[in-house]
């Protein structure tokens, strides 16, 4: 049989390019090795050996010979086309029964991402349709096509963990290894010294002596506080129950008790104890991302954690950090829940590489109550889904923590006994006496003058643009009209105020309360949820200090002159109303937490899919296997509502990035430069801004804010029509 070719190198011989047999059996090799770890390698054997099948075609070696500018007449036309992703499905598909139908959707999609089976959604690119053109590519190659079927395992059923209901995320784990096969070869073969940045990091060993090194040197150093004390016991009961098998863990610990370092050594004791491959951090925002990875990185060596997110700075990434978001092959990964949850329910290849590499893991889900509620079901199914099949021990780490309905039976790590509430009690939340009664901003801000160093946080944008304007000059303005790199340098005014002692006064939306560590003696908050009073409560006395004169931070919830918008923020406010009602009510008391959060979850009108969508995660993924609408459920699943348009702003010294933007247009470099220049407006406000002179797009769907923005407030969006619904946060 004469040779064919997977891949060519420009400027070199055909003696130099890559056999197509030997791509085959080395990504069948590497993509069985993946998949041995949850039962599944003769599954990722065969699709490594099927996946490139058709570039045995006359029109696939012809297009490498055209693609090098050589002659390609030893190959007539015959019927065949070039793209051959669907011919190895179509083989598997004829060929292989039911077990093909699997393979069929992790072969057509290896380039392209999953597809859905039928065309309802996805058109012309649905894998009922796309089977027709491999079909015709197979009629072709019969002879390769046999030889190549002569080396497929035999395949009966998948492995005994396998349901309807998780049939869909272990087809995209298969799929995982052969797209992170099928890149490492090709790349391997393309680029050797690339490919040698790879790995080479520490292993989980070396990074526990660094770990419990730290921590030891931490609580040596520490103050001989009652906080200081508690921190310990905390990290001595994750350690024992880091002795634990592997499953669902909750650690529930008060905002101050030292959660992070504490969830990182039960992940690290347990990963060595239970042989786990990687350390997963998952946090709910890019606010608190930095702030962990920084903390980690001081532990570690900022090289050793490979942070995965949109915000990172392009100077903390380097070449082999950036290969390593690709498949987080690393031993610690902090990432966002966006990346997290939306790579489990992800089509398109870029987003699934990563999937093996989650198997056999350990997870830390930091503030877990901060999931998005109208995706609730989808995210605890993936999480029961990947403890009980995939061999992940998954934490969910909070002071608040949820009750997630569905979720499989969890394991406390703190015991009772300890007693952590009580003990690091270090504020007195006072409730409206009536909850009919509303302040006035006027009235609201006399009482908030009156104290030195304070902290307000409402629940929307205009509600923190109005109540600043009556404030005395020098108080500070914190929104998400605000852009990044403008928050961060707000936040550290904020601390230094702090630090100094002098007058701080604070009015703010609830961005405050997502991980900002930040320490005042009193706390108003706006009338919302339960876990967003306990977040804001996080940040008043924080560190305790005032317990050692004898008394407590003051935390002081009021009623606003308006109701919270319709929507999520309504539904938490109208649960808050209800709680004080029960008797033994104490918003510090974690069994309260419970409470709300199942009668908070009670008022969702859904939680399996966001309002609008196509289709419903828990049922369609699972009623109609094996026709699985892959494609449509990866658009589908989106953590963040993508009904919000970035705009630019000029801040600080962005003018450069921006001119490049505008210049060049959009590249890794000024994308990245430009990340934390952004403030997100509904999208369908965009074109009325545009017609009033207030935006400008310098590139398609690249906007930038030509309005007003104020050094204090930030993006002078009011005056234009927005609603309060558009401005929360």
């Amino acid at each position: 049989m004469k040779d064919f070719y997977a891949h060519s190198l420009p400027g070199q011989p055909e003696d130099n390019w890559q056999k197509l047999e030997d791509h085959l059996r080395q990504v069948a090799e590497k993509a069985a090795e993946f998949a041995e770890p949850f039962q599944s390698a003769d599954w990722a054997w065969n699709a490594g050996w099927l996946h490139d099948l058709g570039k045995a075609t006359n029109a696939f070696q012809s297009y490498l010979l055209q693609q090098n500018d050589l002659d390609d007449s030893a190959y007539d036309a015959d019927g065949s086309v070039s793209n051959h992703a669907s011919t190895g499905a179509a083989y598997a598909q004829d060929h292989l029964k039911l077990p093909g139908r699997i393979l069929a959707y992790i072969l057509a999609g290896h380039h392209a991402g999953l597809p859905d089976w039928d065309g309802a959604e996805t058109g012309n690119a649905a894998l009922s349709i796309r089977l027709e053109e491999g079909r015709r590519n197979l009629a072709c190659i019969p002879q390769f096509a046999q030889s190549i079927g002569a080396v497929l395992r035999p395949l009966a059923k998948p492995p005994a963990f396998v349901k309807a209901e998780n049939a869909h995320l272990w087809i995209r784990m298969i799929f995982s290894c052969l797209v992170d096969a099928d890149r490492l070869n090709t790349g391997g073969f393309r680029d050797p010294d690339k490919l040698a940045l790879r790995g080479d990091f520490p292993n989980l060993g070396t990074l526990a002596h660094a770990l419990f090194q730290a921590l030891e040197t931490l609580e040596r150093n520490a103050m001989p506080t009652e906080v200081n004390a508690i921190r310990s016991e905390v990290r001595r009961a994750c350690e024992a129950a880091a002795e634990q098998p592997p499953g669902l863990f909750s650690l529930t610990v008060p905002t101050g008790g030292g959660k992070t370092l504490s969830a990182m050594a039960f992940a690290m004791q347990h990963a060595i104890r239970h042989s786990k491959r990687r350390i997963i951090y998952v946090i709910p925002y890019t606010s608190i991302i930095e702030q962990t990875a920084k903390t980690l990185g001081d532990i570690f060596g900022p090289e050793n954690i490979v942070e995965h997110h949109s915000n990172l700075d392009p100077e903390r990434s380097s070449p082999r950090s950036e290969l390593a978001c690709e498949n987080w092959d690393a031993p610690i990964i902090v990432t966002t829940s966006v990346q997290f949850f939306e790579s489990l329910y992800a089509a398109k290849t870029g987003a699934a590489r990563k999937l093996h590499n989650m198997v056999n893991s350990v997870v830390i889900l930091d503030e877990a109550q901060l999931l998005p509620p109208e995706l609730l079901t989808p995210c605890v199914e993936a999480m029961n889904h990947l403890v009980s099949c995939f061999g992940v021990t998954l934490v969910l780490a909070t002071a608040t923590q949820p009750a997630l309905p569905g979720l499989l039976p969890v394991q406390e790590i703190i015991q009772p006994e300890l007693n952590l509430y009580a003990r690091l009690r270090r504020t007195n939340i006072t409730l409206p006496v009536d909850w009919k009664v509303r302040v006035t901003w006027s009235g609201l801000a006399a009482r908030v003058t009156g104290h030195e160093q304070v902290l307000c946080i409402v629940n929307t944008r205009r509600d923190c643009y109005e109540l600043h304007a009556f404030m005395p000059k020098g108080t500070i303005h914190l929104s998400a009209l605000m852009c990044g790199a403008h928050r961060s340098d707000v936040i550290a005014e904020i601390k230094r105020r702090l630090e100094a002692g002098g007058p701080c006064r604070v009015i703010s939306t609830q961005l405050v309360e997502a991980g900002v560590d930040i320490d005042f003696p009193v706390v108003y908050r706006a009338l919302a949820g339960l876990d967003s009073i306990a977040q804001a409560a996080g940040r008043c006395n924080r560190e305790g200090k005032l317990n050692a004169t004898g008394s407590r931070g003051e935390v002081h919830v009021f009623i606003p002159p308006k109701p919270a918008p319709l929507g999520l923020l309504r539904k938490g406010e109208d649960t808050m109303r209800e709680m004080p009602a029960i008797s033994g009510f104490d918003p510090q008391e974690p069994t309260c937490y419970t409470r709300y959060f199942e009668s908070y979850y009670a008022r969702l009108n859904a939680t399996t899919g966001r309002p609008g969508s196509k289709i419903t995660f828990n049922q369609d993924l699972a009623r109609d296997f094996p026709c699985i609408p892959f494609r449509t459920a990866g658009t589908e699943f989106r953590m963040i509502d993508d009904t919000q348009q970035a705009v630019l702003v000029r801040w600080g010294d962005n003018d450069k990035w921006l001119n490049e933007l505008r210049i060049k247009g959009p590249t890794r470099e000024t994308l990245r430069a430009l990340q934390r220049s952004c403030v997100n407006l509904p999208r369908r406000q965009v074109a009325a801004l545009k017609a009033q002179g207030l935006v400008e797009e310098i590139r398609p769907d690249f906007w930038l804010w030509i309005g007003k923005y104020d050094a204090v407030t930030g993006l002078d969006a009011f005056g234009t029509g927005f609603s309060p619904e558009e401005m929360t946060i």
